[in-house]
């Protein structure tokens, strides 16, 4: 099984969003959200339209065989994401520019397969040569040390609310790009908040499934 990584066209959308529906469709983020579904497809579809870098989001397609279309004869599909969107760190002295990412989103029947990692490696790798300084982020502190992130607060960084723990992890790009970033706290898109987008969430994925409905029989 071949994976390539490219950028994210429009025709990929919505195939996008089915992804990430399903990736974070497990019984405790369902939980964790209160609304029946993840919010995860949500936020990819919002991020488009604010705060997400086009050119930081990216398809991981497989050339798996079990998956040719009949039609086109092709093998090639989509079965993973990430997308980046913009961030910074706010100190008393300065407004610092970062990369937040996720969501992460590998179709369940293809995780732990090196999609996902197929996908972080090449974020890093772009983002590094498009000129941004740093990444900050929310993740398993178990995983990501292995792509060089580092916990947040060996650069006396907090998270919003003055907290720092092993979950808040960051990466330089830029050699001592964080370097006046002590004492700051980061702030990430809104987007990520649960609370504040519920309602919205949960009609987007009212109307996300619409066209999969019967239409009524008279």
């Amino acid at each position: 099984m071949n994976i390539t990584v490219r950028n994210e066209q429009e025709k990929d959308y919505r195939i996008v969003e089915e992804i990430t529906r399903a990736a974070f469709s497990y019984p405790e983020r369902i939980a964790r959200g209160g609304i029946d579904c993840p919010y995860e497809h949500w936020m990819v579809h919002e991020l488009r339209k604010r705060d997400g870098i086009p050119g930081l989001s990216l398809v991981a397609e497989i050339d798996d065989i079990r998956l040719q279309d009949s039609q086109s004869g092709s093998c090639n599909h989509i079965v993973g994401h990430i997308i980046c969107s913009k961030a910074e760190v706010r100190s008393s002295d300065h407004v610092i520019p970062v990369l937040n990412f996720g969501p992460l989103s590998v179709l369940p029947a293809y995780q732990r397969m090196g999609i996902g990692k197929a996908l972080i490696r090449n974020m890093i790798s772009k983002a590094a040569k498009l000129g941004y300084g740093a990444i900050l982020f929310f993740g398993r502190p178990e995983y990501y040390p292995q792509f060089g992130f580092k916990e947040a607060s060996i650069w006396g960084i907090t998270d919003s609310n003055g907290n720092h723990y092993p979950a808040f992890m960051g990466m330089e790009l830029i050699p001592d790009y964080l370097s006046c970033a002590r004492g700051g706290k980061y702030y990430e898109s809104d987007l990520y908040d649960d609370d504040q987008n519920c309602d919205k969430v949960r009609d987007f994925d009212t109307v996300y499934f619409a066209s999969e409905r019967l239409p009524d029989r008279d």
